[in-house]
This record gives C-alpha cells, sequence and structure tokens, in this order.
C-alpha cells in the first residue's frame, strides 16, 4: 500500500490515486471526472518567493495608482480600486463595497503576506510558525481573490468609455494586470506542493 504522502485526493469527486512525477507541461488527469490532480510547477522555493515580492510591489502600484485616467474638455479624472470601492460604499450597495474590497484589495494582500510568511521559512528548509493555519487560509483565500474578474470589467469600462471620453489606462491597470497572471501562477493550487516539500 503506498504511503499516505504519495497520495492525491481528487477535490472533485474524491477519487484517490498516487502522485505522479511530472515533467514540464505535463498534467495528470483524474481518471473518473477528467478534472486536473497535478500540474507541473517547475519553480524552486526561492524563485516562488522572489515572484511573491514583485506580487506585492504590483499590489501597491495597483492600489495606489490610478487605473484608468478620463479627460474631457481639458478636465481630468482619475480612479484607483480605492475609489472604486468608495464610490461602491455610497448608497444603498453598500454590501457589494464590501465585497469588492474584499475580493480585489484585502484577499489578495492577505495571499502575498501568507505566501511570504511560508517561503520566507522554506527557503530553509524550516516549516514557518502556524504553517499549517497559514496552508489552510491560503487555501480558503484563494476563491475570494477576484482580480482577474476585475480587470476583465477595468477593461469593459476603458473600451465603453473609449468612444465618449478620453480614456487611457494608467499604471495601476497594468500591474493589476500583472499581478493578477502572478497571483495564479503562486497562490494557486500547485501552492499545495510545499505541503510535500516541508
Amino acid at each position: 500500500m503506498a504511503n499516505c504522502n504519495d497520495l492525491i485526493i481528487c477535490e472533485h469527486c474524491n477519487c484517490v490515486f498516487e502522485k505522479a512525477a511530472l515533467n514540464r507541461h505535463q498534467t495528470s488527469l483524474c481518471s473518473r471526472c477528467g478534472s486536473v490532480l497535478q500540474r507541473f510547477n517547475g519553480l524552486a522555493i526561492d524563485q516562488r518567493l522572489a515572484l511573491t515580492i514583485t506580487a506585492a510591489v504590483l499590489w501597491l502600484l495597483a492600489n495606489f495608482y490610478p487605473v484608468m485616467v478620463i479627460s474631457l474638455q481639458g478636465l481630468k479624472s482619475s480612479a484607483t480600486l480605492w475609489d472604486s470601492v468608495l464610490a461602491l460604499s455610497v448608497g444603498p450597495i453598500t454590501f457589494i463595497a464590501l465585497v469588492a474590497a474584499i475580493s480585489i484589495i484585502i484577499a489578495p494582500l492577505f495571499q502575498l503576506c501568507l505566501l511570504t510568511w511560508v517561503l520566507s521559512f522554506a527557503l530553509s528548509r524550516r516549516r514557518a510558525p502556524g504553517f499549517g493555519l497559514c496552508m489552510r487560509w491560503l487555501e480558503s483565500l484563494r476563491p475570494w481573490s477576484m482580480l482577474e474578474v476585475c480587470l476583465l470589467g477595468a477593461l469593459v469600462a476603458v473600451f465603453k468609455l473609449a468612444g465618449m471620453l478620453d480614456v487611457l489606462p494608467g499604471i495601476g491597470l497594468f500591474a493589476l494586470a500583472v499581478l493578477s497572471l502572478l497571483l495564479i501562477r503562486i497562490a494557486g493550487r500547485d501552492v499545495r506542493e510545499l505541503w510535500d516539500v516541508l
């Protein structure tokens, strides 16, 4: 019988499989439901930590620099992610502002903080204090982090407004785009590999 550390459970149908050693561009699929069990990651701990620190800098740029700048007849207005949350908080849809703040600002920030904490200890092959709790939080925060949805909404707004006003994408929009890709890469499902490494 296989060691429990060598087993993987499909999160969709609960079928149990032995982990496979994957090469570049390979994935393992569940034979019952066809969902992805494992993907080849190829990132070392130090590379993952470097990408996490880069993502933290991009989070700062995305939150404190304008996502877009709108100008009409000499009047200019810019909006950051915080401005969008504050705009939603005025009126009867305050709850939507809270959800937006959690999904585009708070959840990604917590993910980056937890990853930095865990990976900084993992660099010296040690488990961080509270490792299990941090890993559970990382798994719980993954569905709440919706930067790609925010990015899609910002791009739709830029294209819709471009026909009526002069719209320039800001530094925040580019930072948001790269941050979305980085978070998918470093805080996706393959973050579970840290359990095996440590």
